[in-house]
């Protein structure tokens, strides 16, 4: 069975009256990407904190790569690249002194640390960098250098809130690229997000927090099952409405969407009736369908 690298059991966090995280079960295993969405507000990022023990729980328990947080931490972080809320750095420095700086204070061996800030900072698309200091950087430039941060170490663990605010589309492509190249790679993801179309891409799993609550926790090909519709590409729409009477649910000019329970036999029927059928797909749920529905939100409070 695959391992648990991130656990957690009732795991709660009250500030005062309100309870941002209530009783959540987290299981996050070994090679996953795991795709932690909830619109903003919800709570993810105080369950970050609290994996990392940078927030202490109200009640319940935590664990990453089998030990406890944050009583483990010391063996934990290590081994953990994080990026949380906004990227931590000196500003009058440059981004490469800050990364020699970070790997430093990490022990980190002095005769190689060139090369891994030369690398990491390659790897997020800021190998030209200048030594302009951070306060003068973008938004964008800053979660790029905030990754690099988390990349430092080659961590087994990515532990990741909202790494792509702030960039640009290209940019948001080309960390997506990344995260992919080092799940690839063996590296475990746990990413924190409230962009959907971005988490589909690269999700294996997927948790959704709906105001506290854990409310979906699922591999991603499991949310994304069959309807039970099959749309139907003909140039032939009207011959094969008529043949298919009381079935189709939705049609425009070139296409149906056709409740059926054997494909085969309506592939059969319609070639049977004259009817030229250029395609049939089975319609899926899409991961904004499973998310809203399980939240039971309006679709302004997620991005897609």
């Amino acid at each position: 069975m695959t391992a648990t690298i991130i656990g957690t059991q009732g795991l709660t966090k009250r500030f005062g009256a309100i309870t941002a995280v209530d009783g959540i079960d987290l299981d996050v295993r070994e090679g996953d990407v795991y795709g932690f969405l909830g619109a903003n507000g919800s709570g993810k990022t105080t369950t970050v904190r609290m994996l990392l023990g940078l927030v202490l729980a109200t009640s319940g328990t935590a664990e990453v790569l089998g030990r406890p947080m944050p009583r483990d931490g010391r063996h934990v972080l290590p081994q953990i690249g994080a990026l949380v809320e906004s990227p931590a750095a000196y500003p009058r420095l440059s981004g490469r002194a800050n990364l020699r700086v970070h790997d430093a204070l990490a022990h980190g061996r002095r005769a190689t640390r060139k090369g891994r800030v030369d690398q990491v900072l390659e790897q997020v698309g800021l190998a030209g960098v200048d030594e302009r200091p951070v306060a003068a950087y973008s938004l964008g430039m800053r979660q790029r250098l905030g990754l690099a941060h988390a990349l430092l170490g080659e961590p087994r663990v990515l532990v990741l809130d909202e790494p792509t605010n702030g960039l640009d589309p290209q940019g948001i492509r080309e960390v997506r690229d990344l995260l992919l190249q080092l799940h690839r790679g063996g590296t475990t993801i746990f990413l924190s997000s409230h962009l959907l179309a971005e988490v589909e891409q690269i999700a294996t799993r997927v948790g959704v927090l709906d105001r506290g609550r854990l409310v979906v926790q699922e591999r991603l090909d499991v949310l994304k099952r069959p309807t039970g519709r099959t749309y139907v590409r003909t140039p032939d729409v009207a011959q094969a409405r008529a043949l298919l009477d009381g079935q189709v649910e939705s049609y425009d000019e070139r296409s149906l969407l056709v409740r059926v329970d054997d494909v085969a036999a309506l592939n059969a029927l319609l070639v049977r009736g004259g009817v030229r059928v250029s395609g049939l797909a089975p319609e899926r749920h899409t991961l904004e369908d499973v998310v809203l529905e399980a939240a039971g939100a309006s679709s302004d409070r997620f991005e897609s």
